[in-house]
């Protein structure tokens, strides 16, 4: 059996239409990768460990949803993001120096700056790519998949700037999804959005918390 027609085989139930959401027809994938995708960005946002085995489950999702979709860097990332989620998930456990797991803290201005660098020839070079591929939005898919390798990294090692990377891949993926009639997608992305902005605002607190002095004890 041809690998093409194994892989069509083996996803075939996640690929059934369920019902339609305006010009979206809504797969077992598509209502799956909402699920999972809401309650990762939930549990990133409470600072819980549990986001990168639920954030896997959603990668496999999601890489169904976009290889139909002819999003190929976006179901390639989830590849990806399957990889990192290991890495973020043993980081977030065991990493640091004292091997307990890392805390909130700020990425500071030599990684930010080697991230946003990166940016412009990732994405670049994935427009390329995709290009010749037959990608259907090659550009608008390699800018969010630049955007969203940078924010993982640094989800990964509980950096609070993450938070405005995976704003700005929202703000682009949000009419991304609308322009290819994934519509439950697209609103997935809105409330991932809206979640962003009170993940940044709970970190800030707990980098705060950790920052400010101890009291000093009175002598009695």
């Amino acid at each position: 059996m041809p690998i093409t027609e194994f892989l069509s085989d083996l996803t075939a139930p996640l690929t059934t239409v369920l019902g339609h959401v305006g010009g979206d027809e809504v797969t077992w994938a598509e209502l799956l990768g909402f699920a999972t995708g809401a309650a990762c960005v939930w549990l990133t946002v409470k600072g819980k460990t549990w986001n990168f085995p639920v954030g896997i489950a959603n990668n496999v999702f999601f890489l169904v949803l976009f290889a139909g979709a002819r999003l190929y860097a976006d179901a390639a990332l989830q590849l990806v993001f399957l990889a990192l989620g290991a890495h973020g998930w043993w980081q977030w456990l065991r990493g640091g120096a004292e091997r307990t797991g890392v805390s909130v803290r700020p990425a500071g201005p030599r990684l930010l700056a080697a991230t946003a660098a990166l940016l412009v020839p990732v994405t670049w070079g994935l427009t390329v790519l995709l290009a010749r591929a037959g990608d259907s939005a090659p550009f608008w898919d390699a800018l969010t998949t630049a955007l969203s390798l940078a924010a993982q990294w640094l989800l990964n090692t509980r950096r609070i700037e993450t938070w405005y990377f995976w704003i700005a891949a929202d703000l682009v993926y949000i009419p991304l999804y609308l322009s290819k009639s994934l519509d439950l997608t697209a609103l997935v992305y809105l409330l991932f959005l809206g979640l962003c902005g009170l993940g940044l605002r709970a970190w800030r607190r707990d980098l705060a918390a950790v920052a400010a002095p101890e009291p000093t004890a009175v002598p009695a």
